[in-house]
Formats: structure tokens, C-alpha cells, sequence
């Protein structure tokens, strides 16, 4: 039975898609202690949190079966997501079920700091009618500075063009010409600081996008400028913001999340022109119904399936593509292992070749595979999908890639160097029809070897009676062959010979083998 824990408020719609799965237990229990988590985390196969339950790497040390954290809701700054990545834990995030809420959130932050509804609400349950002081100002015409275009910066951007505002943008990480193609200017940031009349931050909390409002960033604003953030908290310096407030070189500002929550006494809270709300951006009935449905089926589907959907960590493999770039994971993942136990050393670095027409399909997924093929046998801890990548690097092996799409002997063919200190196994692989597993080049040798099952790999001298002697010696200990593969060197001097057998050879009878007089190795290999 897979085991699922929801220790965050989960909208129901969620919980019930879990209940409702064969072979999925689900437990709610939320709010619990650091400590009390550690204690039961170890049951679970899944985790599913919000923003309260801190998922650091004391809480992943005792969660032994845990495969994946689903995160309903975008923002996962309370995962440790290197942690989790070392552990070999899928980290994923719900990033569309509430981008339109906290888009519409942003604009109507926007028009109620513009219009002072907050103080106007104020002052009249106080008694009082503040009709001059509070006067606004239109967004008509206005410009807007959207600093992050996507999914929510963009939905923003959209939103305010309704409004009839004039937008420009800045995303270092989305080219000129796809902002340009939605109908937005794409500017530099300090040209988005000088020419802005709002700027509505949509970036995630990183160490780059930390403070990067300042008093640097406030004092290239326009003056009069007005600041809404509904991404991060900390994104905004608040100490900065306060005294830019203070200092009326920013007019207003919306803030509906804080460099911590909940934030307590806070400066800002002084000033008339700050209004907030409390992380509301993501509430809405919809929003929680969309993320919990999400994060429930990408749980499933992961957990049942092996479909990887909006993990921050692993590459995203979704059903149908699943389907057409499964069988090239399958085969490399046994040329991985092949090349495991043909190496000779510590792996120095390994090149992945891809060759032929695969359709444009990403072959991260693949590549992945084949480092958990080579790795799983040389590590004495887990190595699976996620943390491949990172086990590699740890242990010092280069990864390379290289994909051309003119095909020669084969229509796809997957080529795998792992190089050690003593020199270097070339291992080549391909689909026979759309499922059959062919390793068809080992170095110099060219075959077609189904890699599966106990395997003799044989050097020998390209001489009559070479492979009958072999045959013979199996025979004597009762040893059955189910197929063999013979292929010949280049020069025509060696044969290579791959003998699958029904069970295991024993030690003493390889030995025997190795001292027969035209044999030159024996490895054996299991795959």
C-alpha cells in the first residue's frame, strides 16, 4: 500500500482523489511540530504540503521511503530542494492552479492603492468623510512595470492592457521577441525603474531576486512610482521600501507578502500609504480546488505511473511523451549498467551521443537514465531518476551530450563513452521496432546483444574451435546457453562473444574458461 501524508490544509477535492485511488492510504494531519513530523515521516511514500510545513533536510534524513513532496501551490521556499534532490526525492509545485487568482490578486491591489479603498473604508467606520484627502488617480494611460514574465507576470501584463496601460517588461530569462509577440515592450530593468508610473514584482525568491528592490533599485524610480509585490516576501527590502515611503519617493505600496510571515511589528505598518493583505494571493476557492486537485493526481501519477509532471527537480515527463521516449530510457539504462561493469576504474567522464531523427524529443530523461545505469552498481546508496545528476557531480564525472540528427547504420542510436584512467568503453544501443533492446557496438566489436539476464562476455582468438571449446566447457557443468552473440574485431584477428545463459556461472567455472588456451577474457555480467 502506498502511503500518502497531507500535513498542510488541503482542499478537499484533493483528499478525495487520494481516498478514491486503489492502493493509495492517505492520512491528514496538519500542523504538526518539526519533531513530531521526523517521527512519522518515515511511513510515508508521499508528502503533500503548503507553505506551513518546512520540509528541511533533518525531515528528509528520516523520511526513508519518501519518493515525492507535492507542493499545492507554486512557491517551495520551505523545501530544501538539495536536499531532497541528494535523497533522490521528486520535488514538484501545482505552478498553473493559482496563477490567475494571484494575478487578479496584483491588479486589484493595484487599483485599490490607486483609489485608497482601504483608507477610505477606514476613515468612514471611523466617522470621518476624507473625500479630499484621499483622492486617486486614474491607471489610464499609465505605464506599468512588470518585472517577471511568466505564467502570473504575464497573465498581470495581459490584465492591465484591459486597463488601457501602457506595459513594458523585463525578464532576463524570456527572449525580446516572445514578449515583443504578446503585445509588450521588452525593456532593461533600470529602463523599467525610470519609466514606470507601477511596477508589480512576479519573480520567484532566489539569490539573485533577493532585496532587489533596494534603496539602489528606489532611487532609479520615477518619483511618485507605486510598488506592488504578490510573489516572495524579501523580494522587497522592507527596511528600504519604509523609508522610501517615508521619503515620498514612492507614492504607495501593496504588499501581500513579507520578509516574514506572519510578519508581527513591522516598520511599514506605520504608514498610511502601505496597504497589505495576508498571503492572500493564492486564496481563492478555485485556487485551493485547482491546486489540490493537481498536486493529487501528479502525486498519483508519479507514485502509479512514473509520470513526472512540474517537478523542479528531474526533468518533466509526461504521459504521452512517456510513451514514445520510455523504450530509449529502457535502453539507456542497460547500457549504463553494461558500461558499469565493463569499466576498469573510477569514471572520469562520461559523453552521451545521440544519433539520428528523435523527433525533437527531449532526451534529458534518457540521459538521466543512462547515469542511473552506470552509477547504480559503483554507489552504495540509492541512485534513481532525481538524483543521478547530482551523484555524478558529486563524484567528480564530466557528463557530456551531443545529438545529430543524421542517421547512418541506424535510424536512432544512442552512444555511450564512459572514459577512466585506463582508457576509454565505447557502448552503442538502439530500438529494434519499438520495443526490442539491441546493444549492436562494443568498442571496436559490432553485435546485436539483447542485454537481459546473466551474461559471459568473452575475448577470444579468431580461431577454429575457439567457440566450440567454450561451448563445451559450459556443457560439461551442465551450464545452458540461451544465446550467444559472437562479434568480430575490425582486423579480424579477435572474436567477442556474449553468451547468455539460463543460470548463473560460477566462479570456479569462468576461471576455467580464463585459462582455456584461445581465450583472452572472461567478465561476466548481470543485466
Amino acid at each position: 500500500m502506498i502511503k500518502v501524508l497531507v500535513s498542510d490544509v488541503l482542499g478537499d477535492a484533493g483528499i478525495q482523489i487520494f481516498k478514491d485511488t486503489d492502493g493509495i492510504e492517505v492520512d491528514v494531519n496538519t500542523g504538526l511540530p518539526p519533531e513530531e513530523l521526523k517521527k512519522i515521516i518515515g511511513d510515508y511514500d508521499a508528502l503533500v504540503i503548503r507553505s506551513a510545513t518546512k520540509v528541511t533536510e533533518e525531515i528528509l534524513d528520516a523520511a526513508k521511503k519518501l519518493k515525492v513532496v507535492g507542493r499545492a501551490g507554486i512557491g517551495l521556499d520551505n523545501v530544501d530542494i538539495p536536499a531532497a534532490t541528494k535523497r533522490g526525492v521528486v520535488v514538484m509545485n501545482t505552478p498553473t492552479g493559482n496563477v490567475v487568482t494571484t494575478a487578479e490578486h496584483a491588479i486589484a491591489m493595484m487599483m485599490a492603492l490607486t483609489r485608497n479603498i482601504p483608507q477610505g473604508t477606514l476613515s468612514l467606520k471611523a466617522g470621518r468623510w476624507d473625500k479630499k484627502k484621499l483622492q486617486g488617480r486614474e491607471v489610464y494611460n499609465k505605464t506599468l512595470g512588470v518585472i517577471g514574465f511568466g505564467k502570473i507576470g504575464s497573465i498581470v501584463a495581459d490584465r492591465a492592457r484591459g486597463l488601457r496601460m501602457r506595459v513594458v517588461v523585463y525578464d532576463p530569462f524570456v527572449t525580446p521577441e516572445q514578449i515583443q509577440k504578446a503585445g509588450f515592450e521588452s525593456i532593461t530593468l533600470d529602463e523599467l525603474y525610470a519609466q514606470s508610473d507601477y511596477i508589480s514584482v512576479h519573480v520567484p525568491k532566489l539569490k539573485e531576486t533577493t532585496g532587489l528592490l533596494d534603496k539602489t533599485a528606489f532611487a532609479k524610480m520615477k518619483d511618485g512610482v507605486m510598488i506592488m509585490n504578490c510573489a516572495r516576501g524579501g523580494i522587497v527590502n522592507e527596511d528600504d521600501l519604509q523609508e522610501a515611503i517615508a521619503s515620498g519617493k514612492v507614492a504607495g505600496a501593496a504588499l501581500d507578502v513579507f520578509e516574514t510571515e506572519p510578519p508581527g511589528e513591522c516598520r511599514l505598518f506605520e504608514l498610511d500609504r502601505l496597504i497589505c493583505t495576508p498571503h492572500l494571493g493564492a486564496s481563492t476557492r478555485e485556487a485551493q480546488t485547482n491546486v489540490a486537485v493537481a498536486v493529487a493526481q501528479q502525486i498519483i501519477d508519479y507514485l502509479i505511473n512514473g509520470t513526472v509532471i512540474n517537478a523542479v527537480n528531474v526533468p518533466s515527463v509526461a504521459g504521452d511523451l512517456l510513451k514514445k521516449i520510455g523504450p530509449y530510457m529502457a535502453v539507456g539504462d542497460r547500457m549504463g549498467c553494461l558500461q558499469a561493469q565493463l569499466a576498469d576504474g573510477p569514471v572520469n567522464s562520461v559523453t552521451i551521443e545521440y544519433t539520428g531523427d528523435f523527433k525533437g524529443m527531449d532526451m534529458a530523461p534518457v540521459s538521466t537514465a543512462i547515469l542511473k545505469g552506470l552509477l547504480t552498481p559503483m554507489v552504495k546508496y540509492a541512485v534513481n531518476s532525481v538524483n543521478a545528476p547530482v551523484v555524478a557531480k558529486d563524484m567528480g564525472i564530466k557528463v557530456t551530450e551531443s545529438t545529430t540528427a543524421e542517421a547512418e547504420d541506424y535510424t536512432h542510436l544512442i552512444t555511450l563513452r564512459v572514459a577512466t584512467e585506463k582508457g576509454e568503453n565505447v557502448v552503442a544501443g538502439t530500438l529494434i521496432g519499438r520495443r526490442d533492446i539491441k546493444v549492436v557496438k562494443i568498442n571496436n566489436f559490432r553485435l546485436e546483444l539483447v542485454p537481459e539476464g546473466h551474461i559471459l562476455l568473452i575475448f577470444n582468438k579468431d580461431r577454429p574451435g575457439a567457440i566450440g571449446g567454450i561451448g563445451t566447457t559450459l556443457g560439461r557443468h551442465n551450464i545452458n546457453i540461451g544465446r550467444m552473440h559472437v562479434g568480430q574485431e575490425q582486423d579480424g584477428e579477435h572474436n567477442i562473444i556474449f553468451l547468455q545463459t539460463d543460470t548463473q556461472v560460477p566462479p570456479e567455472v569462468i576461471e576455467e574458461l580464463r585459462s582455456a588456451q584461445m581465450v583472452n577474457t572472461v567478465t561476466p555480467l548481470e543485466l
